[in-house]
Parts: C-alpha cells; sequence; structure tokens
C-alpha cells in the first residue's frame, strides 16, 4: 500500500467529497441517497430483472431524485457488479447530481475467488488505495467511498474476510467511509468486530440493508457500537413494509440515535424502478419524509436524515 497514507487516526475529517466529476464541498452535497445503484449487473442471483443497463432510462430515472430536490447519489456498485466510471459521469452531467462512486469488493458470489486466492490482503488493499488515489483505469475517476463490501449469509466467509480487511485497510489509509452488504442475517456486527481489529472506527462504517433485518435490537446494537444504521430498502410496493420503516426509524430517534440514521432505496433491480411501477430513487424525498413527519419527526429531523447524517458519514465531519 502506499507508504505516504497517514493512519486513520491522522486523517483529518474532509471538507470535500469525491464524486465522479470531482471533489465536492461537503456543505453543497444537499439531499443524500447513501446506497444506490445506476447501472448494475446482478444476472447470477436475479436473471428476470438483474441488470440496469439503459442509459437512458436510468438517466430518466435519477432525474426524478433531482426534480424531488436530491442533490448528490452514492453509487455503491463495485468493480465485481459493473461498475461504469464514464457512464456515471454522463449521468452526472446531464441529471445535475452529485455522484459519488464506491470500489472494493462486493460479497460472494461476485467476488472472483481466483483473483483473492493470487493476492495477499496488503495487494487487495492495494488496489482500493491506488483508485482512491488515482482513479479507475485509464479513466482519472476516483471513487468517494469504499464499498459496497459485505458477505452473503450469516457468517463471513474466508474470501469475504480477506476482501473486508483489505477494504478496511484501504479506509486506513485513505480515511474514506466504509459502507457495508449485511442483508437478512445480523453480520453487521461480525464485520464491526472485523473492522475494529483492523484499526477502524465504527464512526466511518455505514452497516447496509439494517432494515432487511427485523430486529430491533440488533438496529440499537448496530447504533450502541457507533456505526451508521442504513435502513436503505425503502420503497413503494408493500404498505405495511414501509411502515415497519416507519417504525424502525422512530424506535431509534426515541432512543437517541436519529444522528446514526441513514435512508435510502438500494435501487439495483428492474421492479425497483418509476418505470415498473416502484418508487424509484425518489420514494424517500416525496413520499416516505412526509410519513416521518406525519408519525411525529419534525422538519429538522428529516433534514437531518437525509443531509446532515448522510454528509457526516460521507466526511467524518461533526455537525
Amino acid at each position: 500500500m502506499a507508504a505516504d497514507h497517514p493512519t486513520a487516526q491522522a486523517v483529518a475529517p474532509a471538507t470535500a467529497v469525491e464524486t465522479v466529476c470531482g471533489p465536492v464541498p461537503a456543505s453543497e452535497l444537499g439531499m443524500i441517497l447513501p446506497h444506490e445503484h445506476v447501472f448494475i449487473n446482478l444476472l447470477r442471483e436475479y436473471r428476470g430483472e438483474g441488470l440496469l443497463d439503459d442509459g437512458e432510462l436510468m438517466a430518466l430515472e435519477v432525474e426524478r431524485f433531482a426534480d424531488a430536490g436530491g442533490r448528490t447519489l452514492v453509487d455503491c456498485t463495485t468493480q465485481d457488479l459493473g461498475r461504469a466510471p464514464e457512464r456515471l459521469v454522463a449521468i452526472s452531467r446531464r441529471s445535475g447530481l452529485h455522484i459519488v462512486m464506491g470500489c472494493g469488493h462486493y460479497r460472494d458470489p461476485y467476488i472472483d475467488a481466483h483473483h483473492v486466492d493470487r493476492h495477499d490482503v496488503d495487494q487487495l488493499a492495494a488496489a482500493i488505495v491506488a483508485e482512491i488515489d488515482h482513479g479507475v483505469g485509464a479513466t482519472g475517476i476516483r471513487p468517494g467511498i469504499i464499498g459496497e463490501v459485505g458477505c452473503n449469509g450469516p457468517h463471513i466467509s474466508a474470501v469475504e474476510e480477506r476482501t473486508l480487511r483489505a477494504a478496511a485497510r484501504a479506509q486506513v489509509a485513505t480515511g474514506l467511509t466504509l459502507t457495508t452488504h449485511a442483508a437478512r442475517w445480523p453480520v453487521g456486527l461480525a464485520q464491526l468486530d472485523l473492522f475494529a481489529a483492523e484499526g477502524v472506527s465504527p464512526r466511518r462504517v455505514v452497516v447496509g440493508h439494517c432494515d432487511l433485518v427485523r430486529d430491533p435490537a440488533y438496529h440499537l446494537a448496530v447504533a450502541r457500537r457507533g456505526a451508521y444504521v442504513q435502513f436503505d430498502t425503502i420503497n413503494g410496493t408493500v404498505a405495511y413494509e414501509i411502515e415497519r420503516r416507519v417504525r424502525a426509524v422512530l424506535a431509534l430517534a426515541e432512543a437517541g440515535f436519529l444522528p446514526q440514521v441513514l435512508l435510502s432505496h438500494d435501487v439495483c433491480l428492474t421492479s425497483d424502478l418509476a418505470a415498473s411501477g416502484s418508487g424509484g430513487y425518489a420514494f424517500i424525498a416525496t413520499q416516505f419524509l412526509p410519513r416521518l413527519r406525519a408519525a411525529g419527526l419534525s422538519d429538522a429531523d428529516c433534514r437531518q436524515l437525509v443531509e446532515l447524517n448522510p454528509r457526516r458519514a460521507l466526511t467524518g465531519q461533526a455537525e
């Protein structure tokens, strides 16, 4: 890894965030979706709907968020998932949105296990750091977040352990935030244990897909560790599921952890798009926030959820 990087403790909070079109002052990030995908290939699991590849369609979908007042979208697509830096630049310029790009390795079964077998953890970390420092390949387009990186099941596999440790070492070297995939099982706590062993502060970790773990005690446990609790599969298809997520946000707010809650949609399938009748990228702005207000959150609380919290998560700044 690059020898001239300071340790995580010496990396100052960022005053700007790297986007696909260059650094943007943190004060200009506005409303942020911290976990989305624009172009992605999930066909090995979702044969009928796992490919987002239509540039015109995705531009129209993303523009819905901009029209609803959105300013920044974090694309957590890694190299394993068909990350498309230059296409993200085109979407950013057309929509006027700031797009933050991810890096690192996703999870089984998408990780190239043969590649991982042939490189030790420091070599894998060095490759992530090189992208952060110099950009992806010859494009010069630099990531602004590490991830999403994570686990396929209830435990961390051997391959995933190596890629998660590489992501952690890249975080320590560069200071970028780590965002994870921890769906359906409470594996986010094991991820936090691994990151802590590598010297990563939990305050620079976003534990993803917490709303897919139907256990409020897990949400509290992640928050008490100091990490961000991300409810990021919010869409407009099932009324019960929407209300369950409202209750989950309120529970953490009542426990005093509202500053650690993040909201997003995780658009990654064609069925998630507004064109397919789902909520797309604008559901939180247009429908979920009003539901939170109706449930008792203030305008200031809602602004904290979609502006201040994700800005702090990306930069490490204190508000």
